[in-house]
């Protein structure tokens, strides 16, 4: 006769059984489009030129791992982890410093929300100029895409942090230093992390724009010439492996959630 759960372990086995159901399901979704995508080239359904198909990037893939596509992987992915280095690093500097002074706050809300809206693509020749035709230019890009989205999001989270607790901690005398790093900085981890996993994709977008203006190698830069010599099998190759990319990055950014939540909440 089995030994009846406890409350919290039928929680986390319900928690385990949902997380296997959504990753099944996720599974499924895949493998189906898949499969789908294949029949219908393999029928005429879909021009197989124009789309390509599962069994012919497969096959690219093949011939590409013996050549030069593990090195043109490697490029993009350090130009992406490097731009979202710097414009985390960057967009966090500049967030405290607009919560330590709300009038520079005001004052630079209007302008940050105009940056957001501008097209930083159409920058691109100015970036060229500025930077050189080279790496330098193509992180500048991912950084420019990436930065104001950090600021604004950690300078709204910084400023919604729940007045209650700020007022609890300066009738105790708490400086604005001291609560900053024991109030609002631990308060707004979740609005960083959600900051992260959306700048590691904006990251590699500007990363790909950057490519396709300037790079010699990397997957922007396959893709661009697989479209100018009409390789469609190339082009759907290299836009899957981004997909890979970008899931691997998310993957990574969620882990190194888990585990700062984890030690958090093993301090306090």
């Amino acid at each position: 006769m089995k030994t009846p759960l406890s409350p919290r372990e039928e929680y986390l086995s319900a928690i385990k059984r949902r997380k296997t159901a959504v990753l099944a399901v996720q599974l499924v979704i895949v493998i189906s489009f898949v499969a789908l995508w294949e029949l219908m080239t393999a029928k005429g359904i879909m021009d197989p030129f124009i789309f390509s198909s599962p069994s012919r990037m497969l096959d690219m893939l093949v011939v590409m791992a013996q050549s030069d596509l593990l090195w043109h992987i490697l490029i993009t992915v350090l130009e992406t982890v490097t731009g979202f280095l710097l414009g985390v690093v960057l967009g966090l500097i500049i967030a405290i410093g607009l919560w330590f002074s709300p009038f520079a706050n005001s004052v630079a809300a209007p302008f940050l929300v105009v940056l957001n809206s501008l097209p930083k693509i159409a920058l691109g020749p100015v970036i060229i100029v500025w930077a050189g035709a080279g790496a330098a230019s193509i992180i500048v890009m991912a950084v420019a895409i990436s930065l104001i989205v950090t600021v604004l999001e950690l300078s709204g989270g910084f400023v919604a942090t729940d007045k209650k607790l700020l007022i609890t901690l300066q009738s105790f005398g708490a400086d604005k230093k001291q609560i900053f790093t024991k109030l609002v900085m631990p308060y707004n981890i979740p609005v960083l992390f959600g900051s992260l996993k959306v700048n590691i994709g904006l990251s590699l977008v500007g990363v790909i724009a950057g490519e396709f203006l300037v790079s010699k190698a990397g997957l922007g830069y396959l893709i661009v010439y697989a479209g100018q010599v009409f390789r469609m099998d190339l082009v759907m190759m290299s836009v899957i492996i981004l997909g890979v990319i970008a899931f691997a990055m998310y993957w990574a950014v969620n882990l190194v959630r888990q585990i700062v939540e984890r030690k958090i909440n093993h301090d306090t």
